[in-house]
């Protein structure tokens, strides 16, 4: 089974998240916060991040940085999941590593295909 990830300081989308997630037969892993995220960086295997742009304490790119700094998820696939449209976010995340970008509110259909599409 998949492990996927999920860092949002929103309870509400986390549980939408998770609840899309593993309908779909993935193992979720759930975070406040990219500080609370860092801390499954511990040899756990993940097969993908899936992060909010803006959290307290760490944010989705301090995240992204931490994850592809790290030897053993440097390949993990991350997809930022943010209410934030804005072109130089988007650079500044795809710089950082980022794998790819869903604007919220999302679709739970559009997601999976995402996930889909970038998980192996």
């Amino acid at each position: 089974m998949k492990t996927i990830l999920i860092a949002d300081d929103s309870a509400s989308i986390r549980e939408l998240v998770e609840m899309t997630l593993r309908s779909a037969g993935y193992d979720v892993l759930k975070s406040s916060d990219g500080e609370h995220a860092i801390q499954h960086l511990d040899g756990t295997p993940i097969d993908l991040v899936i992060t909010d742009l803006n959290m307290p304490k760490v944010c989705g790119i301090e995240l992204l940085r931490e994850i592809r700094s790290r030897a053993d998820y440097a390949t993990v696939p991350v997809l930022l999941l943010t209410t934030e449209s804005q072109a130089a976010k988007k650079e500044e995340a795809k710089a950082a590593g980022a794998t790819g970008w869903i604007v919220k509110p999302f679709v739970p259909e559009k997601l999976l295909s995402v996930v889909h599409k970038v998980i192996r």
